[in-house]
């Protein structure tokens, strides 16, 4: 069962509110050092679960969090992305973690592009922020793309 929110549909994605059936591809994701570098670093199992819970839970409390990434070609979970502000966050973000396979691809521009679009339609944001690390090269080069 689906956490309450939308589905929001790209040329090559699909972003939805995070389900259990997502719970393994969020291992996978925690399990990868470089992955996980920049997001708390490796956690085991436990921990994952309840981040992604965080994440589920804040559909129903907030009405936005996180939403899980789809590849539309395959079905296959690729990462988080979407709007997120937990407590005591410096700001209104839109951030992302992907699967390392995936990197390079353009996932986290297109994913982001559609979940900043959503927030400043949908929930009236006018301020977006990425929080990341002086040293995540990557996603500084995501946020450029994005305009930030």
């Amino acid at each position: 069962m689906n956490a309450p929110g939308p589905t929001l549909e790209t040329a090559r994605l699909i972003l939805r509110p995070t389900a259990r059936e997502d719970f393994e591809g969020f291992v996978a994701l925690m399990a990868d050092p470089e992955s996980a570098r920049h997001i708390g670093g490796l956690q085991p199992r436990s921990v994952v679960w309840r981040s992604m819970c965080v994440m589920a839970g804040g559909w129903a409390l907030h009405g936005f969090s996180m939403f899980s990434v789809l590849e539309r070609s395959t079905g296959r979970w690729v990462g988080r992305v979407g709007p997120w502000q937990p407590e005591g966050w410096p700001g209104t973000e839109v951030g992302w973690a992907l699967l390392r396979e995936t990197w390079g691809k353009g996932y986290a521009t297109e994913a982001a592009t559609a979940a900043m679009d959503w927030a400043f339609d949908s929930l009236g944001w006018t301020d977006i922020i990425h929080s990341i690390a002086p040293d995540n090269v990557g996603s500084q080069q995501v946020a450029r793309r994005l305009g930030s």
